[in-house]
């Protein structure tokens, strides 16, 4: 799979909600690809970034949906967001 060209979640400022628009499932196992769809990794989803670890910052929480999440940054850096999108509002 080409390197993913949007941001990355460990690049999110702490708050920040951006839409998941792509997740590198060749770089996880797929038992690992599939408990990440379990708990809502989808593209199209939104995703905050809620706390980082100290010294390093692994783990990292995430919120999805309504569960709070914690990421490795190695499985973080497979799951490339971008800013959400405005709709369009009805007139």
């Amino acid at each position: 799979m080409p390197r993913l060209t949007n941001l990355l979640i460990e690049h999110l400022a702490r708050g920040q909600v951006m839409t998941i628009t792509a997740i590198d499932r060749d770089g996880l196992d797929p038992k690992t690809a599939e408990r990440l769809h379990e708990l809502g990794f989808d593209e199209g989803v939104d995703i905050e970034l809620l706390h980082r670890a100290p010294l390093g910052g692994d783990p990292l929480a995430v919120k999805v949906g309504n569960m709070t999440v914690a990421l490795r940054k190695a499985m973080a850096r497979l799951i490339e967001v971008a800013p959400l999108t405005t709709s369009i509002a009805a007139e």
